[in-house]
């Protein structure tokens, strides 16, 4: 074989390093390469070189091992001086390319537990998977089922992890994620006098039966089915928890009209939409609603401390969000802030009472919607509600025919403050909840819904979590953040910081 690469003197750790891409030349060359199709010949360099990565890494490692200064004790943070000294004290890293062992110094000490102080200095995890895999797992878990998570790793890097220990790393790699987030309020107020939206809404997620609330928990006990092996027709209620849903984003005023957003004025229908901005969203199934909410008011006050922004919230008009908010709103003093009803919502109470007074799909129940809506947006919504009452009582009909007319009504008349959209409009807001919507799709939905999947809550939560920072473009910054907290758990805690020589 013709060495194509040698080592200088010194460089001894790679001399596998260089015995692997001498031999990957020589193959590369070989006829019987020579005569593969390109296909081939990646999968083959992709094989050869993800072995080369993992001895690279594993000569960077011994590489520290011998450099490694011995020291005449290590104090612990527990007072102790380890003066026992142990050369050679192996462990394993299962890393993104493969296996690797590392060999370091060990102090130990009668009764007390052993320190490696370089295990701080290169910032190992507690457990065998390093944290360029752990990333890796984050991530790939995020997108599909665990299985598949743990499939694609298999298949696309040199490491490996059960599924069980992926869905563990996944719990260990957001416990930082409200620590992160109250690390920001360090940076100051966001740069804009732009309106600041917040937004509440709500998501089912299947649980195991010990997942859920201890109310729906007692239902789903109570529960007799017809059949052993799968629920019938109607017996599929109390499997859910509800998970809170949050956004907060800033965005440019747009003042609109009525004739605008119901598109009879096409100039300014046609109008481009500002997108939203600096857009956080996240989703928490394990704590209650009034934290989230409570959090979503922290997220604002980081934003702008002083309140100087004009802050508006977002809501469907479900009475126990409705309640969280104006419970924070009084906490936090945040007097000025404007609730706003989600204009699609009034809507879909419109078209159920269209309906029951003209005939479903017809051209008649499109254009009565229509009519009310943009009187809605005029912010008639009183004038509206008595409308629609007296056409159902011209018609003659009885309390059960009328019933989603006077539900509709009902509606518009309790949250009529949040529905002056006349206001709403020329303050250049927003009236749709278009953002915490697709929000909820994305972080629940099109993953927490996949087929046959019944969460526990700690999972659950830190698949949330992950792809709460996934959308909200920090995760990568979030994984620094991580790492740095690691270090200080798992190592810089175990040290007497005001020992110079032990100190990592």
């Amino acid at each position: 074989m013709i060495e194509a690469v040698t080592l200088a003197p010194g460089f001894e750790e790679f001399t596998t390093v260089a015995k692997q891409m001498n031999y990957m030349i020589n193959d590369l060359r070989s006829k019987e390469v020579l005569n593969l199709q390109h296909g081939a010949v990646e999968k083959l360099i992709a094989k050869n070189g993800n072995e080369l990565c993992r001895l690279f890494l594993q000569a960077y490692f011994d590489g520290r091992e011998k450099e490694e200064a011995v020291l005449e004790y290590v104090k612990g943070a527990d007072g102790l001086e380890r003066n026992h000294r142990k050369d050679g004290c192996a462990r394993n890293l299962m890393s993104l390319f493969g296996q690797v062992e590392i060999r370091r110094i060990g102090y130990g000490k009668f009764g007390s537990q052993n320190l490696f102080p370089l295990d701080a200095n290169l910032n190992l995890p507690t457990n065998k998977y390093s944290h360029g895999l752990q990333k890796r797992v984050a991530e790939e878990s995020t997108k599909g089922s665990f299985d598949q998570a743990v499939d694609s790793v298999d298949r696309t890097t040199g490491g490996a992890i059960p599924k069980r220990q992926a869905e563990e790393l996944v719990v260990n790699i957001t416990q930082d994620f409200e620590a992160f987030y109250e690390s920001r309020a360090a940076r100051g107020a966001e740069e804009t006098s732009d309106p600041l939206i917040l937004s509440l809404d709500g998501k089912g997620i299947v649980m195991r039966q010990e997942g859920l609330r201890p109310a729906t928990k007692k239902a789903a006990e109570a529960e007799q089915h017809k059949l052993k092996t799968r629920l019938s027709r109607g017996e599929k209620r109390n499997r859910k928890r509800m998970a809170t849903v949050a956004a907060v984003y800033s965005i440019e005023r747009q003042v609109r009209t009525a004739e605008g957003i119901m598109k009879l004025d096409e100039k300014a229908s046609a109008a481009e939409r500002p997108r939203a901005r600096n857009k956080r969203v996240w989703a928490s199934v394990s704590r209650e609603p009034e934290a989230v909410a409570d959090e979503l008011f922290q997220e604002a006050l980081r934003r702008d401390p002083r309140q100087q922004r004009q802050w508006a919230v977002l809501i469907d008009g479900q009475p126990q969000q409705l309640k969280n908010i104006l419970k924070s709103i009084e906490l936090y003093d945040a007097e000025r802030t404007i609730l706003i009803l989600d204009f699609i919502h009034v809507l879909e109470y419109l078209w159920k009472a269209a309906y029951t007074l003209h005939s479903e799909g017809s051209k008649e129940a499109e254009d009565w919607v229509s009519q009310r809506a943009l009187q809605i947006l005029n912010g008639k919504s009183s004038d509206v509600a008595a409308g629609i009452r007296r056409s159902a009582t011209l018609r003659g009909l009885d309390s059960a025919a009328r019933k989603p007319v006077d539900t509709c009504a009902d509606y518009l008349l309790k949250y009529r403050d949040m529905l002056k959209y006349n206001e709403f409009l020329k303050k250049g807001l927003p009236i749709a909840t278009g953002v915490i919507e697709g929000a909820c799709r994305h972080l629940i939905k099109d993953r927490m819904d996949i087929t046959g999947a019944r969460w526990l809550v700690e999972r659950a939560e830190a698949i949330l979590k992950l792809r709460s920072l996934n959308s909200s473009g920090d995760f990568d910054e979030y994984f620094q953040f991580h790492q740095l907290k690691e270090r200080e758990r798992n190592h810089l805690a175990r040290y007497d910081s005001s020992h110079s020589q032990s100190n990592p």
